[in-house]
């Protein structure tokens, strides 16, 4: 209701609510109402709850810009540290959140090549790989052409990723997709060879 109502009072009050669930809708109306500080950003990146620190990644995104901006430093490094979490769900979203404001810095390339190339839980994989993507950066590349052969739904990212490179290899790995046996990796790979026309 404070988020809809415009009372940041009541809203910044209940950041330090016991329950996760309600820090985690605070957050998100303050944000909404432009009320939330760098601080209490950094406060919720921090928190010991996944469901929180989900909903800060969430909005790092948009805080102090939009998507495709380049990031608050300090923000950007919060989240970046979060690669590491425990939770795997965290990873993914921080991994995500990584992609949506470039640029990223070199260390933060080489972890999601990691996580990418290694994670044991796919969607932390495969939002690496679209966070690479995103990003544009070459060092990423190596990390995307090997997911290329991981399975079906890191493949498709992957093959998606490829469009933000060039080069005999990207071209190599794009003609191998086309043969892929799921429909949605060779669809992808006909997009990149092929981009559909728009009227």
């Amino acid at each position: 209701m404070a988020g809809h109502t415009g009372d940041i009072g009541a809203a910044r009050a209940l950041l330090t609510d016991e329950e996760p669930s309600v820090r985690a809708t605070a957050l998100g109306a303050l944000h909404r109402l432009g009320g939330l500080d760098r601080r209490e950003l950094l406060d919720a990146l921090r928190d010991r709850s996944p469901i929180v620190v989900q909903r800060a990644c969430a909005i790092s995104t948009t805080w102090g810009g939009a998507v495709g901006d380049p990031p608050d430093p300090a923000v950007a490094a919060a989240v970046a540290e979060l690669l590491d979490h425990a939770d795997d769900s965290v990873v993914e979203t921080a991994a995500w959140a990584c992609g949506e404001r470039p640029p990223a810095t070199e260390q933060v390339v080489t972890r999601l090549c990691a996580i990418g190339a290694g994670h044991p839980d796919s969607l932390c994989r495969e939002a690496a790989i679209a966070a690479l993507g995103a990003l544009g950066d070459p060092g990423g590349l190596h990390a995307i052409l090997a997911a290329t052969g991981d399975r079906a739904t890191v493949r498709r990212r992957a093959v998606l990723a490829l469009a933000a490179h060039e080069g005999p290899e990207v071209d190599a790995a794009i003609e191998r997709a086309l043969g892929d046996r799921d429909w949605q990796v060779r669809q992808a790979a006909e997009d990149l060879r092929d981009p559909p026309v728009t009227p």
